[in-house]
């Protein structure tokens, strides 16, 4: 499966960026191929929409913003969060205008900007903790992975791996990885696990424990098409720190990484910093072998490319999951 070939996927919402990056201006961005311009107005509320004036093909993300409207660097046409043509400076006399450019949903949650290029099939994925008292939220990353969605987000899943891509960090003592538990929910799935991990002294402040070794209770929740995924880890200490980590496809060949984490702990407890080192090791150990794999990701096994093992379920799920959405879309395009 190719993402930009795929007609279905542009019915999603997708995290793009963190709502601060639109302070200074209109931001360009890649969406399935799409290109995109997003500003947010006097109220800060954001807007998405296509990334070309319809009067001489500048890119509107390269003007500026002027009463809540975009305004073309070419001409000065302004352009409202609907895409509607709002002014052209040249008329003598402003009039209502019956063009605009394509527009599209947009909306701010948990810090970041949402995009759905179409009417989106689900909602954007609810957090029950965020904003709860107890928990503070730490941004992390915003970076591009040469690799589709689902490949990172397979890997978010697979406890396969752990013993080999992370052991030189929390990497567990056996090759022979847990099973995990599965509950069906209407966007996705959970699953539920119990990993034994290792815990080095380096990354001991992250976890707020000295022992050589912990366990995490993990719940990991994933939202179709392989756009989101919350990852809940109790400790045994008391500690929770929950990863939120969005999948964006720029295209074909490049993936948005975005991760944030909500934890139960405070900044003197644990500094912001040493949660970001230690997630920014564990993802480099990540990047750099999912990188490596193939950017046309087979969703059935029947066609003979990918070999599958049990511990495997959660990806082929996923598979089987954005095979039926894609199947039941292609039969609706066609009735």
């Amino acid at each position: 499966m190719r993402v930009t070939q795929e007609p279905v996927l542009r019915k999603f919402w997708y995290c793009i960026m963190p709502i601060g990056d639109l302070d200074d201006g209109p931001k360009p961005f890649r969406l399935l191929g799409e290109k995109i311009a997003l500003w947010k107005d006097a109220d800060g509320v954001p807007h998405a929409v296509k990334d070309r004036c319809l009067h001489r093909s500048a890119m509107l993300s390269a003007g500026t913003v002027e009463d809540g409207n975009i305004v073309c660097p070419y001409h000065g046409w302004a352009f409202d969060g609907t895409g509607l043509c709002v002014r052209v400076p040249q008329e003598p006399i402003q009039k209502p205008k019956p063009f605009g450019v394509a527009s599209y949903r947009c909306a701010e949650r948990y810090g970041y900007v949402w995009v759905a290029l179409e009417e989106p099939i689900y909602d954007i994925p609810v957090i029950a903790e965020f904003g709860q008292p107890g928990f503070r939220q730490i941004h992390e990353f915003v970076e591009e992975w040469a690799c589709p969605p689902l490949r990172l987000m397979e890997n978010a899943f697979d406890n396969a791996h752990i013993f080999f891509v992370h052991r030189n960090t929390f990497g567990d003592t056996s090759p022979i990885p847990v099973e995990n538990q599965f509950e069906d929910t209407p966007d996705g799935f959970i699953t539920h696990t119990v990993v034994p991990v290792k815990n080095p002294p380096r990354m001991r402040d992250a976890l707020r424990t000295t022992e050589a070794e912990t366990v995490r209770h993990m719940a990991n929740r994933y939202y179709t098409p392989a756009n989101f995924r919350v990852g809940r880890i109790d400790y045994p200490n008391g500690l929770t720190n929950i990863l939120c980590t969005a999948a964006t496809p720029i295209d074909d060949k490049l993936t948005r990484r975005i991760q944030f984490v909500l934890r139960n702990d405070t900044e003197e407890e644990t500094p912001s910093a040493k949660v970001i080192a230690f997630d920014r090791e564990v993802g480099d150990e990540d990047k750099w072998v999912v990188e490596t794999t193939e950017e046309d990701v087979p969703l059935d096994t029947s066609e003979g490319v990918e070999v599958s093992m049990p511990v495997d379920r959660p990806g082929i799920l996923m598979r089987k999951q954005l095979r039926e959405i894609i199947r039941q879309h292609r039969q609706a395009a066609s009735a």
